[in-house]
């Protein structure tokens, strides 16, 4: 069983909420983006639906994370 760290949580959960690249979020609407999504999924249920896009989806799914991953860093590196 591998640890999740808590980049690692909020990752997931950015890459698996509604908020878009495109939308050009700021810090502020990244971290609530991870608030409500982990409090809505928890950290299982943000494991599995990125699972299910990297199965679905494997095309865009790592651009995706990547950016998550970037965005996270940066979001919580301010807070």
């Amino acid at each position: 069983m591998t640890t999740l760290t808590v980049d690692d949580l909020r990752t997931e959960a950015l890459f698996v909420s509604d908020l878009q690249r495109s939308q050009e979020p700021t810090a502020e609407l990244i971290r609530e983006a991870v608030r409500v999504t982990v409090d809505r999924l928890g950290p299982s249920g943000c494991a599995a639906l990125v699972a299910q896009e990297f199965g679905e989806h494997p095309d865009c799914a790592l651009t995706r994370m990547q950016w998550a991953r970037h965005a996270v860093r940066n979001a919580f590196a301010v807070a």
